[in-house]
């Protein structure tokens, strides 16, 4: 088997990757997830998630694909990609990386994650495949297995979130004992645009929120704003 980087299904997403880097680096700079910075300083508890919570449907009605990445900061990040977050994830995985590895990732700028599913059979849609080799700025993190079904405690953050269209910060825990163990529950919830290449390979960009803004700036934002790529492959 080719590493994953030698693969044509994501060499043609990559391609795709430099058009979708060109056009957000021209932004403000000032977005909404420059978040990522203060998550060391951000307590639990935090109101305006609760509140956003109760609301009945999302803020923003678009079709962009709605990612999810949650976890305690001593325990492993969870991925959830869902196209309605009033309903249930159509891919859902607990990633072998720790959460407090990402949030070191994310401060660097840029971060691209590969998920790539070495199957003997296409019978499957791509987010439909279970065992995923897992891969985070080009460095192979281990092996996950998508799951159907989710814990309670995941269910509850789903919950939480469900009014959220795009966030980060810190949610409460069940106690203050789980906050003890694990660390506190940080989240980071963003809309992407949903790129497929094959049935074989598919990619998430992360939508900047001050580009669809400004109608891609002028060029003079400091260009502080994380990027955040997924890409899915299956290798033949």
């Amino acid at each position: 088997m080719r590493p994953i980087a030698e693969t044509p299904a994501l060499i043609s997403l990559l391609r795709h990757t430099t058009d979708h880097e060109r056009r957000t680096k021209t932004g403000t700079g000032t977005s909404f997830f420059k978040m990522f910075k203060l998550l060391p300083m951000l307590s639990t508890g935090c109101k305006m998630v609760g509140l956003l919570g109760r609301q009945n449907r999302p803020m923003l009605t678009d079709r962009a694909t709605t990612i999810t990445l949650f976890g305690h900061r001593k325990g492993r990040l969870t991925l959830a990609i869902q196209e309605d977050t009033r309903s249930p994830p159509i891919f859902f995985i607990e990633l072998p990386m720790l959460t407090t590895f990402f949030h070191k990732e994310m401060l660097t700028g840029l971060v691209k994650l590969a998920l790539e599913s070495d199957t003997r059979t296409h019978r499957r849609k791509l987010v439909e495949e279970y065992v995923w080799a897992v891969y985070c700025n080009g460095r192979k993190t281990g092996y996950s297995i998508r799951r159907k079904e989710q814990s309670d405690s995941e269910k509850y953050v789903l919950q939480m979130l469900r009014g959220v269209s795009m966030g980060a910060g810190v949610l409460p825990c069940g106690s203050e004992k789980e906050t003890a163990l694990d660390g506190e529950l940080t989240y980071m919830r963003a809309r992407f645009e949903r790129v497929v290449g094959s049935k074989d390979s598919e990619a998430f960009y992360m939508i900047n929120p001050d580009y669809s803004k400004s109608g891609g700036g002028n060029g003079s934002g400091d260009g502080g704003a994380p990027e955040l790529s997924i890409f899915m492959v299956r290798v033949k």
